[in-house]
């Protein structure tokens, strides 16, 4: 057993297709047109990490609920948590890309961790050695 997808709710797919493989470095693993239940035109997207085997849908906002939780959907903890082999050099990277952190790198005894914002303005933090 393995969970093989999480939805984030996002405004539209192209930027955050854009973020998530242009500035995190994802793989775009696929993107289809679709149908909603209410049979409206959507797409199919899923992104994730080079060689992980969990990938995030990125789901389109649909509706005022929906909508509502754009940016929120862990009511503003940390809700999203991505491990890297090099802490600093993707820092570094995810700063030069523009990357918004809100809270500055730290070690821990788990390792470096920094907090830092999607697309949507959910909160990651950025976990490595």
């Amino acid at each position: 057993m393995q969970i093989d997808l999480v939805a984030l709710i996002v405004d539209d797919y192209d930027p955050a297709i854009a973020f998530f493989t242009g500035v995190l470095g994802f793989d775009l693993i696929e993107d289809s047109p679709s149908l909603t239940t209410s049979g409206q035109p959507k797409r199919w997207v899923v992104v994730r990490p080079p060689g992980a085997q969990t990938g995030i849908l990125l789901a389109r906002a649909d509706g005022e609920r929906q909508q509502a939780a754009v940016g929120d959907q862990a009511a503003g903890r940390v809700g999203f948590f991505l491990r890297v082999d090099d802490f600093d050099s993707a820092y570094d990277r995810m700063t030069r890309e523009g990357v918004t952190f809100v809270r500055e790198p730290r070690t821990e005894a788990y390792g470096k961790v920094a907090v830092f914002l999607d697309v949507a303005g959910n909160r990651w933090d950025l976990l490595g050695s």
